[in-house]
């Protein structure tokens, strides 16, 4: 178990799955997730992982419940509901709606950063 696959596969799901003003991915424009981002996401996806890890140990690998932390606590059309997994998946759910939305912008200064 990694927490930081976890991370790792957190940041990329929100840089996948946000876009700029005019709709492009920011996967898909030059632009850097700082350390600053970094740290300021680390402290929400550290604690849904200490607390919720070993309820998805034996089910898929920490990237894929990064991925799925990130979809799910931005109420994307994905995540851990649609796993097919009943009540886990509610119980995770919930968890991951409990830490609210983030969304990413491309600043002025070509970074990515987070409101």
């Amino acid at each position: 178990m990694s927490f930081r696959d976890f991370f790792d596969s957190y940041i990329e799901c929100a840089v996948w799955s946000s876009t700029d003003d005019d709709g492009t991915p920011l996967d898909q424009i030059d632009a850097d997730v700082t350390d600053a981002l970094r740290a300021e996401l680390e402290p929400d996806a550290r604690d849904f992982y200490d607390a919720h890890w070993e309820q998805w140990a034996d089910g898929w690998d920490d990237a894929q419940a990064g991925h799925d932390f990130w979809l799910t606590r931005n109420r994307h059309g994905a995540g851990f509901w649609d796993r097919g997994l009943g009540p886990l998946g509610d119980t995770l759910t919930d968890a991951a709606h409990a830490y609210g939305e983030v969304n990413l912008y491309v600043g002025d200064d070509g970074m990515i950063h987070a409101c």
